[in-house]
């Protein structure tokens, strides 16, 4: 299963927490992890296998919207901040409504995270 991971700089330090303490599911569940660039690097830290992409801000949003519309990408955790600006909103926005269209979870926080961890197997 593939799992995207994006978080806004004010959320990275809460997805690196939030990966942390789900990551015996993760990695007992074989969960495949990608990132847009700037995120990924935050999370090789914490010892997960992590395909990066380019970050948000150049194109990385886009690249994950694209691995959802071609069936790759099974679920989205796109950490938003939701009181900032954001240059690549356009991005997002497309991100966010593919996740619609192809039906793929999509949790912009961590307690619809947490509840989409919790079904995995």
């Amino acid at each position: 299963m593939e799992l995207a991971i994006i978080a806004h700089d004010g959320k990275k330090a809460e997805m690196v927490n939030f990966l942390m303490q789900n990551f015996d599911k993760l990695k007992n569940n074989d969960v495949q992890i990608i990132a847009t660039g700037t995120t990924g690097n935050f999370v090789e830290k914490t010892g997960l296998k992590v395909q990066k992409m380019l970050s948000g801000p150049r194109g990385g949003d886009a690249q994950i919207a694209a691995r959802v519309a071609e069936g790759k990408t099974n679920m989205v955790f796109f950490f938003r901040d939701p009181l900032d600006r954001h240059p690549h909103e356009p991005d997002i926005a497309m991100l966010m409504r593919l996740c619609d269209v192809w039906n793929v979870p999509l949790a912009t926080n961590p307690a619809t995270a947490s509840l989409l961890i919790d079904h995995l197997k």
